[in-house]
């Protein structure tokens, strides 16, 4: 399989229309354009019943006792973690594009509805990292589904690497129910995958590194 996108390219500085964070004289930082990316796909093995696709950022901090202090950076030597920013299973088989802003345009406090997908009946989408992100803030909590863009620490001493993949399937609906993670569906279609195919980009907030 082969993906691309005409929104950024393989390997460079995403955009800043398609992070949910931006730079912002007055405050620092503040919400983004939001804008889900445009991705196409080609190269599908026989026996594709259904497409899953799967944003993540490798470089997150494991700890949260630095970030977003301006009095600091985030040690480059932190051991990182996984964040989702988009999770979508049951694409059909024969969908081979998805158009730039498709599934999001602007950043919603509480979170875009699911796991029902409006802009591709059929698709369910999961839950991105922004729920548990937001989880103890009294005016952001709610299940953040769908696509939400690049907001990493302003002071993180790392640029921060989004990796966008797209799983040819060998079924046509996933095995994951309700209100399911990333992190669950990598698991559950693993036995499933015919194929796959990435599309990266990176982003920062930090100052000094932009």
């Amino acid at each position: 399989m082969k993906l691309w996108s005409d929104s950024f390219i393989n390997g460079e500085r995403i955009p800043t229309v398609y992070a949910a964070g931006r730079p912002d004289v007055a405050q620092g930082v503040t919400f983004s354009d939001n804008i889900s990316p445009h991705l196409a796909w080609s190269e599908v093995p026989t026996g594709t019943k259904s497409f899953a696709l799967i944003c993540h950022d490798f470089d997150v901090p494991s700890q949260g006792d630095d970030v977003n202090k301006p009095d600091r950076e985030v040690p480059a030597d932190l051991p990182r973690v996984d964040f989702f920013h988009w999770v979508m299973v049951d694409m059909p088989a024969t969908l081979a594009e998805l158009a730039e802003g498709q599934f999001s345009r602007g950043f919603t406090p509480r979170g875009k509805p699911g796991p029902a997908v409006a802009a591709l009946p059929g698709a369910r989408h999961g839950l991105n990292d922004y729920t548990g992100w937001f989880a103890a803030n009294a005016d952001m909590a709610g299940d953040y589904f769908g696509y939400d863009g690049p907001f990493p620490p302003f002071n993180d001493s790392l640029i921060h690497h989004y990796v966008f993949t797209v799983y040819a399937l060998s079924i046509a609906r996933a095995p994951v129910e309700g209100h399911f993670t990333g992190a669950q569906v990598r698991q559950a279609i693993y036995p499933h995958i015919l194929a796959e195919a990435t599309h990266s980009g990176t982003y920062t907030l930090n100052k000094r590194l932009i």
